[in-house]
């Protein structure tokens, strides 16, 4: 893999252009300056939003890793969960931020979302029926591959609609903290930031108990967990499902991602200062 922290060519296509071209990066030779960001959950982390001209323009030290396991260029859709549904998400937006404020790095997204996966998928062997993939195995593969070109920053989490059932939303908090155990233990780091975001609020699809209940754990989990954030929803826009986020709302939401990372990030720096 030594070949990856050199000059990696990867050939950009630019959609409806009906051209190509290839473009250089720079993969950083020291893993402590290529950022890594693991993407999870279901299909409002892996985006449905409309994909604009914008989402099409690549940004200067923002890449993702392929489905081959390659490194390319942040372009939207950068999931691929589902081809032919997969648009614009909130992971390119965050990665745009978080390169701004740190201008001394590359940002290398991790695309593992899986639209309609239960949190059950997101357990060792866990197996989603409708993709016929294993979500938690996949990620944890995927991970471990880029991680030999980088170092992990951050888990981005964005799921809970499918468990919003009886059965299952009184389950959640248990799965949900044992998730971020694994992440964590899996990846030899305790203090690994893990940022939940919240499900859609939606006037024409109101919540129900269930929803509420999944809600809350997400919600919770700062005070719970430590090392953790929580990203609301609020005055964001669906569009037109009730359940996916239009483009507008995830590159907002892609913001307020960016800037709940940051502040846990002062916060635990600081800690670390005034500790003994």
């Amino acid at each position: 893999m030594m070949i990856n922290r050199f000059l990696v060519l990867f050939t950009i296509y630019l959609l409806g252009s009906g051209t190509s071209f290839a473009q250089q990066s720079e993969i950083p030779s020291d893993p402590t300056q290529f950022h890594l960001f693991l993407l999870a959950g279901q299909s409002n982390m892996a985006g449905r939003g409309k994909v604009s001209s914008s989402d099409e323009k690549v940004t200067p030290r923002v890449l993702t890793l392929d489905q081959q396991g390659k490194w390319v260029a942040a372009v939207d859709p950068i999931h691929f969960d589902k081809p032919g549904i997969t648009g614009v998400g909130l992971g390119k937006t965050f990665a745009k931020q978080y390169a701004a404020a740190h201008p001394e790095v590359t940002v290398g997204l991790i695309p593992c979302a899986v639209g309609g996966s239960p949190i059950s998928s997101w357990e060792p062997g866990g197996f989603h029926k409708s993709t016929k993939t294993n979500p938690y195995d996949t990620a944890i593969q995927r991970t471990h591959r880029a991680m030999q070109d980088g170092t992990l920053k951050g888990v981005l989490w964005h799921q809970g609609e499918s468990d919003c059932k009886p059965e299952l939303s009184a389950l959640y908090e248990t799965k949900l903290h044992h998730l971020v155990g694994r992440f964590r233990a899996e990846f030899d780091n305790r203090d690994l930031p893990f940022i939940a975001g919240q499900m859609g609020q939606f006037k024409e699809r109101p919540w129900n108990a269930d929803k509420n209940r999944v809600n809350s754990v997400h919600k919770n989990l700062p005070t719970q967990v430590k090392t953790t954030g929580f990203v609301n929803s609020d005055g964001l826009s669906h569009k037109g499902d009730k359940i996916h986020f239009d483009s507008k709302s995830y590159r907002e939401l892609g913001e307020r991602y960016f800037s709940t990372l940051s502040t846990l990030q002062a916060a635990v720096s600081y800690t670390h200062l005034t500790l003994p």
